[in-house]
């Protein structure tokens, strides 16, 4: 399932052709994905002006001027393909070629900008709702959600108080979106290495007695940010289905420390150790036991 990374890489890539552009038309191509479309989810869209294109989590949130928000959220294979009207695709270097099956095109948005905006989605745990904007913090799929890891509000006295009487591991903790809010297994894999803290780590241990932050949770919260942030820059980690709107592949993957590296030596300076895996909750962990306690 794409990650915060992933989430952000789509957002920029649709911004071109949707912020201040008009939906001219909208075509339904069927009536759910994950769930059934909002009652008339065509016609509350045509007409309407994107006033603004933000992220929240993995959703990508659509200010519409009728006052509603399009929530969007990619599910394990969606993907936007992003297009002008009357143009060929040109691949990249990294492309990954489409399929030309339109089945599983669901959504297509045609703006006035004259880009189109396809979502497509094999698996179909993708999924679109339309809110007003006052209900939007109520959101049920909103609402429990933890601060943003590239916001103000996350910090490490943020981080060690959300942990702070915690008995799960740090790996369970920060999978947790009410602790912080679009970190998958890939990118805690990695941020734990930075920091040098094992998942194995209690989580309770972000804190001193006092349940002040200690260095730990400061070292963390810098990685997280750093990982994230060079992961964006990257266009995300293609794996299996992730792409970017322009259908070039993310290559972030090509930076891993330890995810899916097995076996391998630790890519920090002097530590002469090996990555291993482990399964905590039902998903696989990659960490170094030498250089991360």
């Amino acid at each position: 399932m794409p990650e915060l990374p992933e989430v952000e890489t789509v957002r920029r890539g649709l911004a071109p052709v949707m912020e201040g552009a008009r939906f001219d038309r909208v075509e339904a191509r069927r009536g759910d994905l994950r769930w059934p479309l909002p009652k008339d989810f065509v016609r509350r869209l045509e007409g309407q002006t994107v006033t603004g294109l933000g992220r929240r989590a993995k959703y990508i949130l659509a200010d519409l001027s009728s006052g509603e928000v399009l929530l969007m959220h990619l599910g394990m294979s969606g993907s936007f393909r992003v297009s002008q009207a009357g143009a060929e695709e040109t691949p990249g270097d990294f492309h990954r070629e489409r399929s030309k099956a339109l089945a599983h095109d669901h959504i297509v948005f045609h703006m006035s900008s004259g880009g189109i905006a396809t979502f497509n989605d094999p698996r179909r745990f993708g999924c679109m709702k339309l809110v007003a904007r006052p209900d939007l913090e109520q959101e049920p799929l909103l609402r429990a959600l933890g601060p943003e890891p590239l916001g103000n509000a996350f910090d490490a006295a943020m981080l060690a108080s959300a942990c702070a009487d915690k008995r799960t591991s740090l790996k369970a903790a920060l999978l947790d979106q009410r602790v912080v809010a679009g970190l998958g297994n890939i990118y805690v894999c990695e941020a734990l290495h930075r920091a040098r803290l094992s998942p194995k780590r209690k989580a309770s241990t972000l804190s001193d007695r006092k349940g002040a932050p200690n260095q730990r949770s400061i070292a963390l919260v810098e990685a997280i940010r750093v990982v994230l942030n060079d992961a964006i820059t990257a266009g995300g980690s293609s794996l299996r289905d992730h792409r970017r709107t322009d259908g070039e592949l993310g290559y972030f993957q090509h930076s891993f420390r330890v995810y899916d590296r097995a076996g391998a030596p630790c890519k920090t300076r002097g530590c002469g150790g090996a990555v291993r895996r482990i399964v905590q909750g039902g998903r696989s962990t990659f960490y170094c036991p030498a250089c991360q306690k």
